[in-house]
């Protein structure tokens, strides 16, 4: 897969903020030489007092996904959590992913992205869950006994409308819902078992789920 400069890696940027917020964020994003993103709507789902591990008390959210290079992506984060307030709770959450390749993202500054500061260790992993609608709430409910204290939720569609189609024998409905669950790296295994094991995720139909090591964080506490 071509990568259009060269580099062998890419960030994929992922900030879940309060609605209204995303277009901040767009903002201070191409200040800072992203070139673009995608703005999903979003909501929250936790329900208690404590310490959510999302930040997610707010029930509407917004998701904002850009793909950089990492030295682009380092810069972005700091600005977001400087103008943002990502240290206060309730403000978002900011992360980023490696990516092995993309196609279409021109970097303002190739030039300047070959390094990056240090060696990031994850300390979080990103869990998806993709599900029919209504299954959401089965999903974060299996995961808090294991230790989840947010996620979010994504409508989404599948693409085959009008026909019957698989995807890991898995058939496509219009209609779907994403969870998305940060945890601790420690605890990743005993909420994917736990959702594994309630929703019968291995079963055809069932839904589909992927972990993604998370490189750095901001907002979580």
């Amino acid at each position: 897969m071509d990568n259009n400069s060269g580099l062998e890696q890419w960030v994929l940027l992922c900030t879940v903020v309060n609605f209204g917020v995303g277009s901040k964020v767009m903002n201070i994003l191409r200040q800072q030489g992203v070139t673009g993103g995608t703005i999903f709507l979003g909501k929250g789902t936790v329900k208690n007092h404590l310490l959510e591990i999302l930040d997610l008390t707010d029930i509407r959210k917004e998701i904002v996904l850009s793909v950089t290079v990492p030295s682009i992506a380092d810069r972005a984060l700091e600005a977001l959590n400087k103008h943002l307030a990502f240290d206060k709770p309730h403000h978002g959450i900011a992360f980023s992913i490696s990516v092995k390749a993309q196609v279409g993202v021109h970097p303002v500054a190739p030039d300047q992205s070959k390094e990056r500061r240090g060696v990031i260790e994850p300390m979080y992993n990103a869990i998806f869950v993709v599900v029919d609608r209504g299954k959401a709430e089965e999903v974060i409910e299996a995961a808090k006994p294991a230790g989840a204290r947010g996620a979010t939720v994504i409508n989404a569609r599948g693409s085959g409308i009008h026909e019957t189609k698989k995807l890991f024998a898995m058939p496509i409905e219009p209609e779907k819902e994403i969870v998305m669950i940060l945890a601790q790296i420690e605890l990743t295994d005993a909420i994917v078992s736990s959702i594994k094991e309630q929703l019968r995720i291995e079963e055809p139909g069932k839904g589909i789920m992927f972990i993604l090591n998370v490189e750095q964080t901001y907002g979580l506490y």
